[in-house]
């Protein structure tokens, strides 16, 4: 197994932290990209990894490892950033991101990059895709757990609905899905949008555990971690409460950073506030 699940909260915080930096850093050489949602993401995928998520660094594609199912794709930016601080992706290859033939694709692509388990794009399909893996594993007799990210702003997408309902109904006690609640889609911040309500409570009302936390909590994610592993009798939905853009001021809340890449003045004063 790779080591990340043997370390601190601090040594966490700490990954989060060169993460945010990872992501603005591939975005700006890229000048496109998603940072927003990235960084709303990015603690909850490093408290995941940092408990006992069952990922073997040096074997990327061992058949027996948990999977994680990178739902809304286009925050790939996060994924590259904790597969290069977990060794298993490189500099050159995050700094190459969404140039031709680069391991790291605009949108997570399981066939260009290692520890990568879902090609992404349209959205809405991811839980689906957790589904049968969860179903396949349980065929396998296989221990393995499945973790799906969603958007708050995905969830307008009913097949993620029809999925909630098949999981429930499949006894898919071995799924698991993260929501990164930040409140802000594509245009707009969704009560503009389409607000979908509580999310929590839909996902209970299809029979779901469910259990909502502060989204920058490593502590407190890293409970709700556990408390999904060790709560079997239903598929498990954490809502994880974020911030847009987190850890840079002037893409905090804003919309305008969905998808846009820091300019060099932008990236100078946010690495000087992630220092």
């Amino acid at each position: 197994m790779g080591d990340v699940a043997s370390q601190s909260h601090d040594e966490l915080t700490e990954m989060a932290r060169l993460c945010r930096i990872d992501i603005l850093r591939m975005t700006h050489e890229a000048k496109s990209g998603h940072p927003g949602g990235s960084l709303s993401a990015i603690d909850a995928m490093v408290a995941l990894y940092g408990t006992d998520f069952r990922f073997d660094t040096s074997n990327p594609d061992w058949p027996d490892r948990d999977r994680f199912i990178m739902s809304k794709g286009h925050a790939s930016p996060a994924m590259y950033s904790l597969l290069h601080q977990m060794g298993v992706l490189d500099v050159e290859d995050i700094l190459g991101f969404r140039t031709l033939g680069s391991a790291c694709q605009g949108h997570v692509d399981m066939v260009w990059t290692k520890g990568v388990d879902f090609s992404a794009g349209s959205l809405g399909m991811g839980l689906s895709f957790g589904l049968g893996c969860s179903i396949a594993a349980k065929m396998d007799s296989s221990e393995r757990r499945i973790w799906v990210m969603l958007g708050d702003g995905e969830t307008q997408e009913g097949q993620v609905w029809e999925a909630a309902m098949a999981s429930s109904y499949h006894n898919a006690s071995n799924l698991r899905v993260i929501v990164d609640r930040n409140r802000i889609q594509n245009d707009d911040f969704m009560a503009v949008q389409m607000e979908v309500g509580d999310i929590g409570e839909k996902f209970a009302s299809f029979g779901w555990n469910v259990l909502e936390v502060d989204g920058h909590n490593i502590s407190e994610l890293i409970e709700a971690i556990n408390w999904a592993n060790q709560n079997e009798s239903a598929p498990s939905a954490i809502i994880a409460h974020t911030i847009k853009g987190k850890g840079v001021s002037f893409m905090e809340d804003n919309p305008s950073f969905h998808g846009k890449a820091p300019n060099d003045e932008e990236l100078k004063i946010a690495l000087e506030e992630l220092s």
